[in-house]
């Protein structure tokens, strides 16, 4: 069966790429400006390239962590893991930095202030001089971290990860509120597809019921019953006519119904083509009691069961079997299958035609199933292995209330 590409967890990378680069660029800039007011400004601008390679790398696997345990969840839950990640990135990026200590160039910048007691204070790198008029420099040098006591390189290492906590939170909120802003604005898309989508195929349904090939073949199948003596077939295939009418033109386009309510029409349908190949036409139908509820788009097995109809049991001599089934998934989704075949078997019986002129009617099926349920429902469609030809849609179970 051919299926339609479901939706990546990574398929907002673009999104994600732009907003850790834009956020890592702004903090390159503010640290180039910062380097350039001082005397040693491409020591500082080296150090800093280090930090912003490892800065864009832990942000990206941020990203990643959300997108792979949240991609699809709602926003507390990205907000949890984009927290928990956030805390990983922080102690992982002060511990790197801590380690490398010894890799970063020393500054030759210098910082001369006078003291309240006369001295000259001048600080350059690790080391500090104290410049008094009557004695030699007193200079002094910081320890390195790795010299520090346990105690005090855990404290700083507790402070510097705070510092990158801030920064990786800021890109995680950031990210998630684009996101979501994305997504809402998705939704009002395909609500918008799926309004436009519904008004196509009642357009489309309704130009079925009046089309005058359509009407021929219903009127002369319900003179020849009558001329035959058959006046209750009659009366219950005009009864079904009338009906099938009257719940199509009621239907509105932008709304959804429940699964039931279109078994329903469906059967008024069938029980229309049955009068027409009463020996040729054979249905079965199984939907269990509680997906009844389930919500979908109005009319979208419509075309699926005119396609069966038409390239199936009017190209066939033999007895055709339509099936409508209906299943429960995992993670609460179904699946609803259309399949056609001879009712007695036999796989080259059924006419080629069976697989021809689905292109147009099982695209339009498959755009309002997307417009409708976004990434979370798929179309797949093809000929089966024992014969005929079948029609698998999956989607969420939606009910109301």
């Amino acid at each position: 069966m051919r299926q339609k590409p479901v939706r990546s967890r990574l398929s907002d990378w673009p999104l994600a790429l732009k907003s850790i680069l834009g956020f890592w660029c702004f903090y390159a800039v503010t640290v180039v400006a910062r380097a350039f007011l001082g005397t040693d400004p491409w020591t500082m601008v080296s150090n800093k390239l280090v930090v912003i390679g490892m800065g864009v790398a832990l942000t990206s696997l941020i990203y990643l962590g959300i997108a792979t345990f949240a991609q699809q969840a709602p926003v507390g839950r990205k907000t949890v893991v984009a927290i928990v990640g956030s805390i990983i990135a922080s102690i992982v990026m002060a511990i790197v930095l801590m380690s490398m200590e010894d890799l970063f160039r020393e500054s030759r910048e210098q910082f001369r202030f006078q003291a309240r007691e006369g001295f000259t204070i001048v600080e350059q790198g690790q080391q500090i001089r104290i410049e008094r008029s009557a004695a030699e420099p007193l200079v002094l040098t910081f320890p390195k971290i790795h010299e520090l006591d346990p105690n005090k390189q855990l404290r700083y290492a507790a402070d510097t990860a705070v510092m990158w906590l801030f920064f990786f939170l800021a890109w995680s909120a950031f990210y998630i509120a684009t996101q979501a802003q994305a997504q809402a604005l998705g939704a009002q898309r395909r609500l918008a597809d799926a309004e436009s989508a519904a008004q196509a195929a009642q357009v489309r349904a309704l130009r079925y019921q009046v089309n005058p090939h359509f009407l021929f073949n219903t009127l002369n199948s319900l003179s020849s019953l009558m001329m035959t003596g058959r006046a209750d077939r009659a009366e219950a295939m005009l009864l079904a006519l009338s009906t099938f009418f009257r719940s199509s033109l009621s239907l509105d386009p932008s709304a959804d119904v429940s699964l039931a309510e279109e078994i329903d029409l469906q059967r008024l349908y069938l029980d229309i083509e049955k009068a027409r190949f009463p020996d040729r036409l054979h249905v079965e139908i199984d939907v269990p009691q509680e997906l009844e509820p389930a919500r979908l788009p109005a009319l979208i097995l419509q075309p699926i069961v005119e396609n069966a109809i038409k390239y199936g049991v009017s190209k066939s001599r033999k007895a055709v079997l339509i099936r409508i089934e209906a299943r429960h998934l995992d993670n609460h989704r179904m699946v609803l299958e259309i399949s056609n075949r001879l009712k007695h078997g036999g796989k080259d019986d059924l006419p080629a035609a069976t697989h021809e002129g689905t292109g147009l009617g099982l695209s339009n099926v498959c755009q309002r199933l997307e417009a409708r349920f976004g990434g979370r429902a798929s179309c797949r469609f093809g000929p089966m292995t024992g014969g005929g030809f079948k029609v698998a849609l999956t989607m969420p179970v939606e009910k109301n209330g």
